[in-house]
C-alpha cells in the first residue's frame, strides 16, 4: 500500500465551529468548572467571614451604647457630686488667702492637674500648676446662693490625647473574635464544598462516587451525606442492572438472528420468493448492526477497553473490506502510524462512518487519515451526496436522528446509533467527532482518536 502526506490548507479535523482558536478543543463534559466546588466554598466562607465580623461589631456597638445608656448617668452624678464638693471647700476657704492657696495647691499636687482659683472680676487669687489658658473644668464657688468666683483646672493635656491606647484593647479582642470566626466559617463550608465535589462526580458518570466528610462531622451535614451516599449507591446499582440486562439481552439476539439467515437460505434453496426473502435478508442484517452497536456501547457503558498497538492503515483497510468497499478508496495524508486502540471499538467507528456515507451520503468518495498535530490521528469519510444542511454538524451525533429535507423521501430517514457511537468512541479514545462539508460538495465526518491511547481514567476502568 503506498503512502503519501499531503498538506490540506485547511485541516478537516477541526470542527467548523473551533477553527480558528488556534488548537482543537476536545470535550468537556457540562461540569467544566472543576473549581466549582471550591468556589462555592470560598463564597460561602467569606459569608460566614463577614457575617461573624459584623455581627461582632453590632455586639461592640449595642454594648458600648447600653454602657452609655447604663453608665453615662451615673458618671454624670458622680461628676456633679465632685464639682458641688470642689466647690464648697473653696468657699469655706474663701475668707483666709493662706487656707485657699494651700487648697489649691494641695489639689494640683494630688490630682496632678493645673489649678487656677479666679475671683468675680477674673483675677487670678490662687494657682497651682502651670498656667490653665484653656481650662477643661470650670467650677462655681457658691455661698448662700452667692458666687464668690470660679476654680478653673486643666488636666488632659497632663495624661495625653491618645485615642489608640482606649482602642488598642477593645481593637485587639475584636480581631481574636474575628480570627476565630474565620476559623469557624472554614469548618462550617468545608462540608460543603466535599459535598459540592461529589456531587459533580456523580453528575459526570462517576458513579462510584461517595462523599467522604471528616470523621467529626456531625449534624445535618452528616445525615445530608449519608443521604447522598444512600441514593448514589441506589443509582449506581440500577444502572449496573440496565447495562447488564442490555449486553445479555444484545448477545441474546445474536442466536435467533443467526438462525434466521439460515433459515432464508433453506427457503432461498427451495424455491422462496427470493425478493421476499431478500426483504428478510435486509431486515436480519439491520438487526444485526443494531445488536453489534449495542454491544459496543455496552462496553463503552462498562469501560471494558482492551487497548493495544494497532497499524491504523490496516484498520482502516480492514474497515473498508467489512463495509464490501474497494480498497482503492484508502487514500491516507501521513506515513504508517501506530495506535494504542481498541481495535474492536475502533473498527465498529470506521465501518459506521462508511455505512453512513453509503446510505445517507449517495456513496464514500475516500477514507482518509491525517496526522492532527503530534498527539492525535484524524479518520474521516467523504461522501458524494448534497452536504449538511446548517446546525446538522452536531445534530447528526445525536442517537436517532431523524433527516429530513423538504419532503425528499430518499433522503429522510434515521441515523440511528451510528454516529452516536462514533462520538462515544472518539470521546473513550481522547478524541472528538466532527461533521463539516466540503467545498467542492458532499460532506466529510470523522473523529480524531490520541495516539497515545485513551485517557487515564478510561485506561483505569478498563484495567479495573
Amino acid at each position: 500500500m503506498g503512502w503519501r502526506h499531503r498538506h490540506h490548507p485547511e485541516d478537516p479535523c477541526i470542527p467548523p465551529h473551533v477553527r480558528g482558536f488556534g488548537r482543537h478543543r476536545h470535550h468537556r463534559p457540562p461540569w467544566h468548572l472543576g473549581r466549582l466546588g471550591s468556589f462555592v466554598q470560598a463564597r460561602l466562607r467569606r459569608r460566614l467571614f463577614v457575617l461573624f465580623g459584623l455581627t461582632i461589631l453590632v455586639t461592640v456597638l449595642v454594648v458600648s451604647g447600653v454602657m452609655n445608656l447604663v453608665g453615662g448617668s451615673a458618671w454624670q452624678q458622680e461628676t456633679e457630686r465632685v464639682r458641688s464638693f470642689v466647690g464648697h471647700r473653696f468657699a469655706d476657704a474663701w475668707d483666709a488667702p493662706a487656707e485657699r492657696a494651700a487648697l489649691v495647691q494641695g489639689i494640683s499636687d494630688d490630682l496632678g492637674v493645673d489649678v487656677e482659683l479666679t475671683d468675680l472680676s477674673g483675677a487670678v487669687v490662687a494657682s497651682g500648676g502651670a498656667p490653665c489658658e484653656k481650662p477643661d473644668a470650670s467650677i462655681p464657688v457658691m455661698r448662700d446662693g452667692v458666687k464668690l468666683g470660679t476654680a478653673q483646672a486643666c488636666y488632659l493635656r497632663m495624661r495625653g490625647r491618645n485615642p489608640l491606647r482606649s482602642m488598642l484593647p477593645l481593637g485587639i479582642a475584636v480581631l481574636v473574635l474575628w480570627t476565630a470566626a474565620g476559623g469557624i466559617s472554614y469548618r462550617l463550608a468545608r462540608p460543603v464544598d466535599t459535598l459540592v465535589k461529589a456531587t459533580q462526580e456523580l453528575g459526570a458518570g462517576r458513579l462510584g462516587t461517595r462523599a467522604s466528610l471528616h470523621r467529626h462531622a456531625t449534624g445535618e451535614f452528616a445525615v445530608l451525606a449519608e443521604s447522598f451516599n444512600d441514593m448514589a449507591a441506589r443509582i449506581e446499582k440500577q444502572m449496573a442492572d440496565q447495562r447488564e440486562l442490555l449486553a445479555a439481552v444484545s448477545h441474546e439476539l445474536r442466536t435467533p438472528l443467526a438462525r434466521l439467515r439460515v433459515l432464508t437460505e433453506l427457503l432461498r434453496d427451495g424455491g422462496g420468493n427470493p425478493r421476499t426473502l431478500d426483504q428478510v435478508d435486509r431486515e436480519v442484517v439491520e438487526l444485526d448492526a443494531l445488536v453489534g452497536e449495542l454491544l459496543a456501547s455496552s462496553r463503552l457503558d462498562f469501560g471494558q477497553l482492551t487497548p493495544k498497538a494497532l497499524e491504523a492503515g490496516v484498520l482502516a483497510a480492514q474497515a473498508l473490506e467489512r463495509a464490501g468497499l474497494s480498497a482503492t478508496l484508502l487514500q491516507p495524508e501521513t506515513d504508517d502510524v501506530t495506535v494504542l486502540a481498541d481495535a474492536t471499538l475502533l473498527g465498529r467507528a470506521l465501518v459506521n462512518l462508511l455505512d453512513n456515507a453509503r446510505r445517507h451520503g449517495a456513496g464514500v468518495e475516500a477514507l482518509r487519515l491525517q496526522d492532527h498535530g503530534t498527539e492525535h490521528l484524524c479518520f474521516w469519510v467523504e461522501d458524494r451526496g448534497p452536504g449538511l444542511l446548517p446546525g446538522e454538524e452536531t445534530r447528526i451525533f445525536q442517537p436517532f436522528y431523524r433527516k429530513d429535507r423538504g419532503g425528499e423521501a430518499r433522503e429522510a430517514g434515521s441515523l440511528g446509533l451510528g454516529l452516536a457511537l462514533v462520538q462515544r468512541i472518539a470521546r473513550a479514545h481522547g478524541g472528538e467527532a466532527f461533521a463539516e462539508n466540503r467545498p467542492g460538495g458532499g460532506a466529510r465526518v470523522g473523529f480524531t482518536i490520541r495516539k497515545s491511547g485513551p485517557p487515564a481514567p478510561v485506561a483505569e476502568r478498563a484495567q479495573a
